[in-house]
């Protein structure tokens, strides 16, 4: 039976909750313990498919289709794992679960409650993250906030886990907030007190504290924040704010967080190997050139709604020796001001995926700017729509033409529903979602980039390239450079004759690793890498 260590956070949220597990779990992978990890998020929804960016950021796809919480991706992007549907579970899914045996009959007799139905829930769901698996820790990170009234129940839960596991088989990590009071100039502890008291109230004591600070701690603070909670004062650790999130794991292992966990859960394990990594941090922080890409998004005000993006960027950097310089354009704004003022000396134009029609002409317009200008292009998902609308329009002069999803009277649908889609009424999960295999043309870009005749990529979408206009488009000089293995569907386009113009129907970013940055990524900067030395 594997160790479980839980992982909780006060204060307020996003203090890195998901970044400390990631952290740990890539700690305990570079000493060969086999580890997983599990997100359980305390909303309502079943899954975040439906919701906004704006509340709640990315949506990250696993390859068994799950729509997850982007936790997930810094968990696969720290560790060699594969996410899976298992590994993350939202309170509105626990409770579909319990009312459908309510409905059954399973509990017949019996009064369905939180204690003892909904926690043992709770903990079933927990065991499915290990369940066939051979592995040594199982990581889960509790999202929200402790005191939050939705979180309730999974603290119980995990209380009633560990009192079942047993004190050498379950460890409680509680992740908390140190601020700098710059007026001051003090740090204040207070705000750590009163969250692990609140923790303490429900039955939690924590065996280990993450500080998120501004400030490093000195031995003072330390001593005082583990005497008001009860935790041994070797037991407080740092998470003092870093340049790149890929340095958290390092100074974790500085401060001796693994030898804590492995010698407290009685671990085996091997000395850690973490010199790529580090190799790997030193090129994010000390690059040799810089290249300034356009990201032309509709939720740019919210970052987190494209962290994969902004991560593969990273690593993709990192892996060409350069810093990213990412210029975040509102694709509505191109719509106002044209795309020659909005994308001004760019060395590359990204344009990533998005639902609804809103900025849409902005992002064909920026397709359309990257065209004519000879400026390396990226397209992910809509992106890839956007370009072939504008070569639909401007070289195979189709008037009007546009995707049946912007407009429903168009009398050119080069990008239309997928046939499996059409009479699809429920919204939640039941787009093309997951890994689907992608056969690559000999001699293409997108062939070079792989070296690979045959990839398996991430999807997200429910609209496509329309085959009846397949044709005309390569005429033109857009070429279907990577295709369903029966040929039905377009997941890669490339324009002949472009330095580097290339558009995908799936989601490269979802694959996107520190340690090996995705192809088609390293491609695109080593392209405008190429293009800004042209231009300087």
């Amino acid at each position: 039976m594997p160790k479980y260590i839980f992982v909780t956070g006060g204060v307020l949220s996003s203090l890195g909750k998901g970044i400390t597990a990631s952290s740990i779990g890539c700690l305990l992978e570079s000493r060969s313990i086999k580890v997983t990890l599990q997100k359980i998020d305390p909303y309502l929804n079943i899954d975040p498919g439906t919701m906004s960016p704006f509340q709640h950021g990315e949506v990250y796809v696993t390859d068994d289709g799950a729509e997850t919480d982007l936790d997930l991706g810094h968990y696969e992007r720290f560790t060699s794992l594969t996410m899976a549907r298992r590994n993350n579970f939202t309170a509105g899914l626990v409770y579909d679960s319990i009312i459908r045996k309510e409905r059954r009959g399973d509990f017949l007799g019996v009064t369905v409650q939180v204690v003892p139905h909904v926690t043992d829930e709770i903990k079933r769901f927990i065991r499915k993250a290990a369940s066939g698996k051979h592995l040594d820790v199982v990581i889960v990170e509790i999202g929200g906030t402790v005191g939050d009234i939705e979180s309730l129940p999974f603290l119980e839960a995990i209380r009633q886990f560990g009192r079942t596991l047993g004190h050498d088989n379950c460890l409680f990590i509680h992740v908390t907030l140190v601020p700098y009071i710059r007026s001051a100039r003090e740090i204040k502890t207070k705000p750590t007190q009163h969250s692990v008291a609140r923790l303490r109230e429900i039955g939690i004591q924590p065996d280990i504290l993450i500080c998120r600070t501004e400030k490093p701690l000195d031995k003072s603070a330390q001593q005082k924040i583990a005497l008001f909670t009860n935790v041994e004062e070797g037991a407080v650790f740092q998470a003092v704010d870093v340049d790149t999130v890929y340095k958290v794991p390092l100074g974790f292992r500085d401060q001796g967080l693994d030898r804590m966990i492995i010698k407290r859960l009685g671990l085996k394990s091997r000395r850690r190997d973490l010199v790529e990594w580090e190799r790997n941090c030193r090129r994010i922080s000390r690059p040799k050139k810089t290249v300034k890409i356009g990201v032309v998004g509709k939720y740019v005000q919210v970052h987190d709604s494209y962290k994969s993006i902004q991560e593969a960027l990273l690593h993709a950097g990192a892996a060409c020796n350069s810093r990213i310089d990412a210029h975040w354009v509102e694709a509505e704004k191109i719509e106002k001001h044209g795309a020659a003022r909005c994308l001004r000396g760019v060395d590359g134009v990204l344009v990533p995926g998005g639902f609804g029609t809103r900025g849409i002409e902005g992002k064909i317009a920026a397709a359309r700017y990257a065209r004519l200008n000879r400026i390396p292009y990226l397209g992910l998902c809509v992106g890839l729509q956007c370009a072939v609308i504008e070569v639909a329009r401007s070289r195979c002069r189709l008037r009007g033409a546009n995707s049946s999803e912007f407009d429903k009277k168009t009398p050119h649908p080069v990008i239309d529903l997928l046939p499996g889609q059409r009479g699809v009424k429920d919204k939640g999960g039941t787009m093309r979602l997951g890994a689907y295999p992608c056969d690559l043309k000999p001699g293409s870009l997108a062939r070079k980039a792989y070296g690979s005749d045959r990839v398996s990529e991430r999807h997200r979408h429910r609209y496509e390239v329309n085959s009846i206009y397949r044709d005309r488009l390569e005429k033109a000089g857009l070429i279907a450079s990577g295709c369903s293995p029966d040929g039905s569907l377009v997941e890669i386009v490339e324009l002949r004759g472009h330095p580097w113009f290339v558009a995908s129907q799936f989601h490269p970013e979802f694959k996107s690793r520190f340690m090996s940055s995705h192809p088609l990524f390293r491609e695109f900067i080593r392209a405008s890498l190429k293009n800004a030395a042209k231009r300087r």
